[in-house]
């Protein structure tokens, strides 16, 4: 290799584009398609795994009308429709926005299939920070290191007081704050890996937000961490759409 020249940028193993595990209907309130249309969609993609996830919180009543409507739909032979609630992890101690009961019926046949835990705001000691609250502290000295430490920190509460859960987009958060991947430290990714094994945990490659990206993904897979594929869709006509995840710019 020339001297000077850049590093290679790190292969990024694909989950599988057959599934789009992160899919949002009109359950959630800024999607627009309904579960009918996005399973349409998921049959005209030749899917064969789509899960049907919807926003809540800890107030959020709406989960078993949108599990009656997932039970009511027709899928073909060879398509599996499965579902799921995103839900924003609030704090670096793992608490999570979402009905109590429906954690506790995550994995039953009465309750949703995962949670898919977020990171919409960056996690504090305190509660969930905005980004202005993050790039605030950051400014007033916070390290980068420490701020994504508090992130996996988050994620490895999280996991371990949830049920079956899926890391929805993560690290997304960073790039909001005014920090990169590449501040996610080797201690920071073992640290996470070790929590998701420890908790059967999957992780989510994400179309829309590109995240996890090349290096963490390579890191995941290599530990034996279970990637599925998302495209994070609120319109139907992105359900299965991928482009990133496999490879294109």
């Amino acid at each position: 290799m020339t001297s000077g020249a850049p590093a290679p940028e790190p292969s990024r193993p694909a989950p599988d584009p057959r599934g789009d595990h992160h899919v949002h209907s009109t359950f959630s309130d800024d999607a627009v398609s309904t579960p009918a249309e996005n399973l349409a969609a998921a049959v005209a993609r030749g899917l064969t795994q789509v899960r049907m996830v919807d926003h809540v919180r800890a107030t959020s009543t709406h989960v078993p009308d949108m599990l009656r409507a997932l039970a009511l739909l027709d899928p073909p032979e060879g398509l599996a429709v499965l579902s799921g609630v995103e839900a924003k992890i609030l704090d670096t101690a793992g608490r999570v926005d979402a009905p109590p009961d429906v954690l506790a019926a995550l994995g039953t046949p009465a309750g949703p299939g995962r949670v898919l835990l977020a990171d919409h705001q960056l996690p504090g000691p305190d509660g969930p920070w905005s980004p202005r609250v993050a790039r605030e502290h950051l400014d007033a000295g916070l390290a980068a290191a420490d701020a994504v430490g508090m992130l996996v920190d988050a994620y490895v509460a999280a996991l371990a007081r949830s049920g079956p859960a899926q890391l929805a987009h993560p690290f997304s958060i960073l790039p909001k704050i005014g920090l990169v991947e590449d501040d996610v430290t080797a201690e920071h990714l073992a640290a996470l890996t070790a929590a998701l094994r420890a908790a059967d945990g999957v992780v989510e490659v994400n179309e829309k937000w590109r995240c996890p990206g090349p290096r963490v993904v390579a890191a995941l897979h290599a530990a034996g961490v279970p990637l599925v594929a998302s495209t994070d869709a609120h319109d139907a006509r992105d359900v299965g759409a991928y482009a990133w995840l496999t490879g294109g710019p």
